[in-house]
C-alpha cells in the first residue's frame, strides 16, 4: 500500500477543486487501496462540504491563512510571511513523520516550497485553472506596467518550481500547450462526479446552463445571445442555476423584456433533475479550467452549445457530434447553434445520445486508473 498526502488549504468549501479531490481521494482509498493523507491549512472544526471516506485520514495543521482576508494591506505581508513559516516548518515536521511515497501540491502556498523538503517522497503538482488565468491578475486594478512585471516575475518563480517536480498535472490538452517550458506536464482530466443511470429524451421545450453568476460565466453573453433566440422560438425558456450575486443578471433580462422565457434560477441540490428536464445545455464562459459542467450536462445525454473558450471544451466536445463549438464570445454564433438545435429535434437527439456515450471515457474508474499509472510509473523512475 502506498502513501498519498495532498495539500489544500481547506475542504469546507463547495468548490470545484475540493469536490475533485474528494472523488478521487475517496476511490484511491476505498477502490485502489491508497493510504491517503489529506493535510488542511484552514477552516478549523468545519467539517468537509463533500463526504469524505472514513479510510482517508484528514489532518488539520490550522496555519489559518484565511486571517489575511480581514487584514489591511500593510499587515497581510508580515502575516503571510509568519504563516508561510510556520507551515513550512509544519508539513516539513509532518511529512517526514508520515513518510509518504508521493506528495501533490493543489499548487497553493505549498508550492513555493515543497521541493525543498527531503522527506524521500515524490513531488507532484496539480493545477484546477488553465495557465492564462491562474492567478487572474488581467482582473487587477493595477496599471499596466506594473501588471506585466508582476505577471512576468510571479510567472518566471512559479516555472522554476514547477520544473523541479517529478510530474505537473493539467486537465486537458489544450492547456498543455501553454507550458511550453516544462517537459513534465502530464494531461489527467477531471472525474465525473456522477452517471445517472436515466438521462434526458431531449423533447422538453428547456435550455439549461449552470455557474455561479460571476463574470467568467458569460451570463451576460448567453442572456444577449437569448435575446435573438426568444423571439424566433418563443415557447422555449432558458434556465440558468447558480448561486452568487444574481441581481445585476436580473436587471439585465428585465431591461431587454425576456422576463417570461428567461429564468434565473439559484443554486439546486437537485442538478441531476434539472439536467434531465432540459433539451440544450449552453455553456457560455469567457474561460474555464476544464468545465465540468459540460461533462455533467453529456453525462444526463444533454448535445452542448458552448464557447470554444480556453480551456476545457475543445477536449470534451466532439464538435458536430455531440455537441456545437462556436467562436469565444460571438453572442449571434451561440444564438444560432442553439435555433439550429431547437429546429432539428432529431440532430439534438443523436448529439445528446453520442454525448452520453462519449463522456463515459470521464468516469472516475477511468480517471482513477490515470493516477495510478502515473504514481506507478513515478515510483518506478524513483527506485
Amino acid at each position: 500500500m502506498k502513501k498519498i498526502v495532498y495539500c489544500i488549504p481547506s475542504l469546507y468549501i463547495p468548490g470545484g477543486m475540493e469536490r475533485v479531490l474528494t472523488i478521487k481521494a475517496n476511490y484511491l482509498a476505498d477502490v485502489l487501496g491508497y493510504d491517503i493523507y489529506i493535510i488542511l491549512t484552514d477552516g478549523k472544526d468545519k467539517k468537509p462540504y463533500y463526504a469524505l471516506s472514513p479510510n482517508i485520514h484528514i489532518i488539520q495543521l490550522d496555519i489559518d491563512f484565511e486571517i489575511l482576508w480581514k487584514s489591511s494591506l500593510h499587515k497581510k505581508i508580515i502575516i503571510y510571511l509568519k504563516k508561510q513559516y510556520l507551515y513550512k516548518k509544519a508539513l516539513k515536521d509532518l511529512l517526514q513523520k508520515i513518510k509518504p511515497d508521493i506528495t501533490i501540491s493543489m499548487l497553493r502556498r505549498e508550492i513555493n516550497f515543497i521541493n525543498s523538503i527531503k522527506d524521500g517522497s515524490i513531488k507532484i503538482g496539480e493545477i484546477h485553472v488553465n495557465r492564462d488565468n491562474f492567478r487572474d491578475i488581467n482582473n487587477r486594478e493595477n496599471s499596466s506596467i506594473i501588471r506585466k512585471y508582476i505577471e512576468k516575475y510571479w510567472t518566471w518563480q512559479l516555472i522554476k518550481k514547477l520544473k523541479l517536480l517529478s510530474s505537473f498535472i493539467v486537465l486537458t490538452n489544450e492547456d498543455k500547450e501553454k507550458w511550453k517550458e516544462l517537459n513534465n506536464v502530464t494531461v489527467i482530466p477531471n472525474p465525473l462526479p456522477f452517471f445517472p443511470e436515466s438521462k434526458s429524451e431531449c423533447d422538453s421545450k428547456k435550455v439549461i446552463a449552470v455557474g455561479r453568476y460571476v463574470n467568467q460565466k458569460g451570463f451576460d453573453l448567453l442572456i444577449d445571445a437569448w435575446c435573438i433566440v426568444t423571439p424566433k422560438h418563443p415557447d422555449w425558456t432558458l434556465n440558468i442555476y447558480g448561486g452568487g450575486e444574481r441581481k445585476p443578471y436580473i436587471n439585465q433580462v428585465q431591461s431587454a423584456g425576456i422576463s417570461d422565457t428567461c429564468k434565473l434560477e439559484g443554486s439546486t441540490a437537485n442538478i441531476i433533475e434539472k439536467y434531465q428536464e432540459s433539451s440544450i445545455f449552453v455553456l457560455s464562459s469567457r474561460f474555464e479550467g476544464f468545465g465540468m459542467v459540460i461533462a455533467e450536462a453529456m453525462s444526463c445525454g444533454l448535445p452542448v452549445v458552448s464557447f470554444a473558450c480556453p480551456c476545457g471544451p475543445r477536449d470534451i466536445i466532439k464538435n458536430g457530434i455531440d455537441g456545437i463549438l462556436v467562436n469565444k464570445e460571438n453572442i449571434e454564433q451561440m444564438a444560432e447553434s442553439i435555433c439550429y438545435l431547437i429546429e432539428n429535434e432529431n440532430i439534438r437527439k443523436e448529439m445528446g445520445r453520442k454525448a452520453r456515450i462519449n463522456i463515459e471515457k470521464f468516469k472516475i474508474e477511468y480517471i482513477g486508473k490515470q493516477w495510478d499509472l502515473l504514481f506507478k510509473e513515478l515510483s518506478n523512475k524513483k527506485f
